[in-house]
């Protein structure tokens, strides 16, 4: 069955919706949820339960469903999900593997022009996800 996603407005529902997104593994219901979400309010909204496994599927449905449509809206959600609480630490815990996916999704963004994002923007942005 197709998980129902829509806009969250606070901490707690955003966290059942992810929660159920992630445990599905849909990668497409993610990608539909961060196109509704506005990406300055990812850092309230993910409050401090961001993880590993949350940072994942949120780097690959920008990836596969939302880079390639609007890769200035995935800029920005890369950017606002910097200045999550927990960031640094999930960063820190990532496997070379996981690294890679998020240094792909850099690399399908430097190949798509935005006006949201300057390739210098881009650069500095993947310093601060210690790539």
């Amino acid at each position: 069955q197709k998980l129902r996603v829509w806009e969250a407005t606070n901490a707690y529902d955003f966290g059942q919706i992810i929660s159920a997104v992630n445990a599905s593994q849909d990668k497409a219901a993610c990608a539909h949820l961060l196109t509704v979400t506005d990406p300055e309010t990812l850092p309230v909204l993910l409050s401090n339960k961001l993880e590993g496994e949350i940072l994942l599927i949120f780097i690959q449905s920008l990836e596969q469903y939302v880079a390639g449509k609007d890769a200035g809206l995935a800029y920005q959600h890369l950017f606002y999900l910097s200045k999550a609480e927990r960031f640094k630490v999930v960063l820190a815990l990532l496997s070379k593997n996981e690294k890679e996916e998020v240094q792909q999704l850099f690399d399908l963004l430097s190949e798509s022009q935005s006006d949201q994002y300057s390739l210098e923007d881009l650069e500095s942005l993947k310093k601060v996800y210690e790539l």
